[in-house]
C-alpha cells in the first residue's frame, strides 16, 4: 500500500525538523567544541566546520547510493545544494543593512570559487563521459571520482592558511553558548546531535523518493529542490551566525567550502555505489543544476571584483537578483528536465 501524500509530507516535514533543530544545535556544539580544544584557529577546526554543515549530504548521498538505491536523489541533493548555497548569498544581501554583501568580501574567496568551479565542472565532465560510455575507470569507478579526490586535496592544501584567519575571527566572535560546561559535556550532545542529522539523512531519500511518486515528479527534480533543501540548513546556521556577528568573509568562506566538499561527496558516492556507475545511472538533468552552479559561482567572482555598491529598486545588488534568477530557472528546468516521474 502506497503512502497517501499527506503522510509523505509529514514525514519530510520531520525530517526538515529534524535537521533544522540538530543542525542548529551541532553548530553550537562544534563552535564549543572547538573554544575548548583550541582548534578553533586551527586546520582541524577548519575541517570540524566543513564536517559539521555537510553533515547531512554525506549521509543522505551514502544511503541513497547504497541503500536506498536512489542515485538521482543523491545526485539531485549534492547539485541542489550548491545552488542553495549561492542563493543563499543573495538572501542575506537582501536583508543586510551595510550594503550589498560581495562589496564587503575580501578577493581571496575568488581562489576557493574558482576550486568550486572546477570540481562541479570535472564532475559534470564525468556525467557527460558516462554517456557516451567512456565513465568508467576500474570496475565501477568514474575516472571523475580521482580527479575530484585528487582537486579537493590540492583545493584544501592551499585554501587552508587563508580559511584558517576566517575560522579563528569567527570562534573569537562567537560566543561559547556552554562555557559553563566540560568538554565531556559537550562532546556527548555533539554526537546526539549529529546522530539526529545522520538519521534524519538516511531516512530522507525514502521520503525524497516516495515523494517523487506521490506528486508524480521526477527524482533530479525531488532531490534538487526538495532533499537539498533539508539538507543545506546547517549550513544557513552557520551563514546566518556569520553574518550577525558581521564576519561576512566567514558566511562566504563557508559557502563557497561547502560546495567544495559537496562535490567530494559525490565522490564518495561513486565510491560505494555498487550497482554500476553512479554517473551512467544518474540523469542527464543533473547538468541543468551543475551549469546553473557554476554560472552562480561565476556571478559571485564577478561581483567580489567589481563590488556592488547601488541596490537595483532599493531591493539588491545585480548580482544578488542574477542569483535568485539563476536558481528559479534552475528549478523550473529542474522540473521539466530529467527522467520520468517515478511510478
Amino acid at each position: 500500500m502506497e503512502p497517501t501524500a499527506a503522510v509523505v509530507w509529514t514525514q519530510y516535514g520531520l525530517c526538515v525538523l529534524a535537521i533544522g533543530i540538530a543542525g542548529v544545535k551541532l553548530t553550537d556544539y562544534g563552535d564549543s567544541i572547538a573554544d575548548k580544544t583550541g582548534m578553533g584557529g586551527s586546520w582541524v577546526g577548519l575541517v570540524l566546520i566543513a564536517t559539521v554543515t555537510s553533515l547531512p549530504e554525506l549521509a543522505t548521498g551514502i544511503t541513497a547510493a547504497t541503500v536506498a538505491m536512489v542515485p538521482d536523489i543523491a545526485a539531485g541533493d549534492i547539485y541542489g545544494s550548491c545552488v542553495y548555497n549561492l542563493v543563499l548569498l543573495a538572501v542575506l544581501d537582501l536583508f543586510s543593512r551595510r550594503g550589498p554583501i560581495l562589496s564587503r568580501v575580501q578577493r581571496q574567496h575568488v581562489m576557493t570559487a574558482g576550486f568550486g568551479i572546477l570540481l562541479i565542472s570535472i564532475s559534470g565532465l564525468a556525467l557527460l563521459a558516462s554517456k557516451a560510455g567512456l565513465s568508467t575507470l576500474a570496475g565501477h569507478l568514474s575516472w571523475g571520482t580521482p580527479a575530484i579526490l585528487v582537486v579537493y586535496a590540492v583545493a584544501i592544501r592551499t585554501l587552508h592558511g587563508y580559511q584558517e584567519e576566517e575560522v579563528e575571527e569567527f570562534a573569537d566572535q562567537e560566543p561559547d553558548r556552554y562555557a559553563e560546561h566540560s568538554l565531556k559535556w559537550v562532546a556527548r550532545r555533539y554526537g546526539i546531535a549529529a546522530s539526529v542529522v545522520v538519521l534524519a539523512g538516511i531516512a530522507l531519500p525514502y521520503v525524497s523518493e516516495d515523494l517523487a511518486v506521490v506528486m508524480d515528479w521526477n527524482q533530479s527534480f525531488t532531490g534538487t529542490l526538495f532533499t537539498a533543501l533539508s539538507t543545506s540548513l546547517p549550513e544557513l546556521v552557520v551563514t546566518l551566525a556569520a553574518l550577525r556577528l558581521g564576519a561576512v568573509d566567514m558566511a562566504a568562506g563557508n559557502v563557497l567550502g561547502s560546495n567544495l566538499f559537496n562535490i567530494l561527496v559525490l565522490a564518495i558516492d561513486d565510491l560505494v555505489y555498487t550497482q554500476g556507475s553512479f554517473f551512467a545511472d544518474i540523469s542527464e538533468g543533473h547538468l541543468v543544476s551543475a551549469f546553473t552552479a557554476v554560472a552562480m559561482t561565476g556571478i559571485v567572482v564577478a561581483g567580489i571584483y567589481y563590488r556592488p555598491r547601488i541596490r537595483v529598486l532599493g531591493i539588491g545588488s545585480w548580482a544578488s537578483l542574477a542569483l535568485i534568477g539563476l536558481f528559479v530557472l534552475n528549478a523550473w528546468l529542474s522540473f521539466h528536465i530529467g527522467e520520468p516521474p517515478v511510478h
